[in-house]
């Protein structure tokens, strides 16, 4: 067990012995067609490198020749596009020297990128001891844990590696608390796995306590205006993780970059309910299409550029929360749009998880430990947008049309899915009616009605002047499991800030037989100071 602990890689220089790049090595995943995945490593600067690709039995699948390029002494190749399975012998050789790895796998490879949430191990979870048992039944699922490390600089390669590329087994994802390896990683994998039938390649960097701006590229933090001195974020006391902007894009991040990869996992932001709340909606989209970029290009146009990126919206912290930036920030994940995709978020899926909140966890109410939902549906998200699974439910019921009876001070709020109603509960809407355009005087609209599409609201207090609805806009809206709507599936119905403006002149929207429609759209709260 201690031969993996840890494992230092140093940066290699000219003349130094043949070698793969870091991530590479027995029992990895590499990924599958449509692509090619790249192949990497280090080398005597000048010569040819010959890269051999094998059946167990000797047989010779594929043979690239290429040089190496130096300073620094890399080399670089993208094998043919290999369909799923395995088990393959990969071979680097140079002169006399060669380097092989055994028992080498294609299938698709995701990465896993966040804070605890994400680093949280299999042994913190729910049902655990069942969880690592029945690990050992997916072998062929591989996973791989990068080391938590930062630079100033963008580094090439990884420094250290926590778990080489393993089968699963209950040691290795049952490592210890925050270490490797992740569970919602593990879970999505897992869940991937059993749908599709192929091997599935995870590969884990995550750090507990971080924000947004140290997983970003200078590049993308720029794009949101904020400061080119890497050094101008003051340090913030509740987050435990670097938190100087790029310091783990650098370290963690850019060296993957050559890895062909099939999409990515994120759960990260409780950081920033604390740290630049309100820039999130700018620096995640920025985030999202940065990495696309990167990695299209460091792949050699392998990795798609439009990178599938799921991610997990915030679940819960505080019962009494002092404000409301746990909920502004499940907002500004969606880029202030409520559901994903979106056309600032094209591509992208999401985990609603403000439902599983867990007060009791012994590593504090901020980690849940239901990961299994999580993953759920998370892997939902994953089949419908990532491979293009046709007619899969995947998200929550979400507002389409809102019709104000001013007469009976109802407002019928219709949904894009049929509903059902698990809590009655009376503050879950809440109706903006104030006079004044700010600050907004929010009041509960309690649930009159829930029919097979339709929420019917009480607003007499509101009379003709609905300006804004707004759902589960709580940072602890709901005990387990038992929001007010959710779906047949049992996906819970998103939290949203919207505008309820009246149509006006809009052709269609005027007044109907039910009443006077209204124009929902995504909340402009910032205007009224909401």
């Amino acid at each position: 067990m201690a031969a993996w602990l840890l494992l230092a890689l140093a940066p290699v220089a000219a003349g130094v012995m043949l070698s793969f790049a870091s991530y590479y090595g027995d029992h990895m995943v590499l990924q599958k067609e449509p692509v090619g995945a790249v192949v990497w490593g280090y080398a005597e600067p000048g010569a040819a490198v010959t890269v051999t690709l094998s059946r167990d039995g000797g047989l010779i699948v594929m043979k690239k020749m290429v040089q190496v390029k130096g300073p620094p002494g890399t080399w670089t190749t993208v094998l043919d596009p290999m369909d799923q399975g395995g088990p393959y012998t990969l071979t680097a050789g140079q002169g006399s020297e060669n380097v092989t790895l055994q028992d080498i796998y294609f299938g698709d490879v995701w990465l896993c990128s966040g804070q605890s949430n994400m680093a949280m191990t299999v042994l913190q979870i729910a049902n655990a001891s069942q969880e690592l048992v029945a690990a050992a039944h997916y072998p062929y699922v591989r996973v791989f844990a990068a080391a938590p490390a930062r630079s100033d600089a963008e580094l090439e390669d990884l420094e250290q590696i926590n778990l080489p590329w393993s089968i699963p087994t209950a040691e290795n994802l049952g490592h210890g608390n925050f270490t490797y390896f992740s569970a919602v990683c593990w879970l999505l994998g897992r869940y991937l796995y059993e749908a599709l039938q192929y091997p599935i390649g995870l590969v884990e960097a995550a750090w507990g306590g971080t924000p947004i701006e140290a997983w970003s590229s200078r590049r993308a933090l720029q794009a949101c205006g904020l400061p080119e001195d890497m050094g101008s974020i003051s340090p913030h006391q509740h987050l435990s993780g670097p938190q100087t902007p790029s310091v783990l894009w650098n370290a963690m991040i850019h060296p993957l970059l050559n890895m062909t990869l099939r999409g990515v996992a994120w759960y990260q932001g409780e950081a920033n309910a604390f740290l630049h709340t309100d820039r999130y909606n700018c620096t995640f989209p920025a985030l999202i299409a940065d990495w696309r970029q990167a990695f299209h290009a460091g792949s050699a146009g392998q990795t798609e550029p439009l990178l599938p990126f799921g991610f997990v919206q915030l679940s819960t912290y505080r019962r009494q929360s002092p404000d409301d930036s746990f909920t502004r920030l499940r907002w500004h994940q969606t880029a202030d749009l409520g559901v994903v995709p979106n056309a600032r978020m094209p591509g992208t899926f999401m985990a609603v998880a403000m439902d599983l909140c867990d007060e009791r966890s012994p590593y504090g109410s901020i980690h849940p430990r239901d990961k299994q939902n999580v993953a759920h549906r998370l892997h939902l998200g994953a089949r419908a947008v990532a491979y293009g699974e046709k007619d899969l439910v995947f998200q929550g019921p979400y507002p389409t049309r809102a019709v104000l009876e001013v007469t009976r001070g109802l407002l019928n709020v219709t949904y894009s899915q049929e509903l059902v109603c698990r809590q009655r509960d009376t503050r879950a809407f809440e109706v903006c009616c104030s006079s004044q355009p700010s600050p907004c005087a929010w009041l509960p609209a309690p649930v009159v009605a829930v029919e097979s599409r339709t929420v019917v609201l009480a607003v007499a207090g509101c009379g003709t002047l609905v300006l804004g609805l707004r759902y589960a806009w709580a940072e602890w809206p709901c005990e387990y499991q038992s929001c007010a709507l959710y779906n047949s599936q049992g996906l819970p119905a998103p939290p949203f800030l919207l505008d309820a403006l009246p149509a006006g002149e809009t052709p269609g929207r005027l007044e109907t037989a039910g009443g006077r429609e209204l124009l929902l759209l995504p909340g402009s709260w910032f205007s009224r100071g909401i």
